[in-house]
């Protein structure tokens, strides 16, 4: 177990218990006692209120509980990972919001939690992504939140190309392009468009209303993907 993990776990143990000794946390977590007196010791310079001594028993401060933002080593690499995927292959705005976010996350985390974030050596590079893409990616966005029919002008894989409106659904990332769901008014079906075909975008003012068979559930149902987990 990684020791930011074990920290987590420690809160997590004492909280369940109204009193506990190292002796119970060493044999919980398969650690030695001197290696609970050391992280106890270390959880409470970070800052967690925990009460007691070493051959007597701990016990958290009445009152307390673990702050919204207390994560595991493990969630934290995981939020590192998706903040720097989102930064180098998601368009400005959102970039600029996921660093906001991870800066808030690492002010909210003790001492030893805020270093594994700091030293995650997880990385996303973003240097295959043409700056038209996500300058189409931020606009498609913006429609699919705002309901608002969208014109595109598209190259398909035989570099055919049409113009289309388009009600804009969702977009997703394959880890080569982004993708826009949308049900299409000229074929009257889901189409699904790669942003790096797509030559131009214009979102129109015209708004749109979910209505049956034209739904983002309707898609997944029809393409056998019920579990929208998969897609998330």
């Amino acid at each position: 177990m990684r020791r930011a993990d074990r920290l987590f776990q420690i809160i997590q143990f004492i909280r369940r218990h109204r009193v506990t000794t190292a002796a119970a946390l060493a044999e919980a977590l398969e650690v030695s006692e001197r290696t609970v007196y050391r992280d106890i010791r270390d959880l409470v310079h970070s800052g967690v209120p925990i009460e007691g001594e070493a051959g007597v028993g701990y016990m958290l401060r009445k009152g307390f509980d673990l702050p919204p933002l207390m994560f595991t080593a493990t969630e934290i690499e995981a939020l590192v990972l998706g903040t720097r995927v989102v930064q180098s292959w998601a368009d400005p705005e959102l970039a600029k919001a996921a660093a906001s976010a991870l800066d808030r996350i690492a002010s909210s985390l003790p001492d030893v939690l805020r270093t594994r974030l700091v030293e995650s050596r997880l990385y996303a590079p973003g240097f295959h992504v043409a700056p038209d893409v996500m300058d189409r990616l931020q606009h498609l966005r913006e429609a699919v939140d705002a309901r608002r029919k969208t014109w595109v002008a598209y190259k398909d894989a035989d570099d055919i190309a049409t113009e289309r409106i388009v009600r804009p659904l969702a977009l997703s990332f394959f880890g080569y392009t982004w993708m826009v769901t949308a049900w299409c008014e000229l074929r009257t079906d889901f189409r699904s468009f790669r942003l790096d075909r797509v030559a131009e975008v214009r979102v129109l003012d015209q708004r749109f209303e979910d209505e049956p068979g034209k739904r983002i559930e309707d898609y997944f149902k029809l393409i056998g993907a019920e579990d929208t987990e998969s897609w998330r």
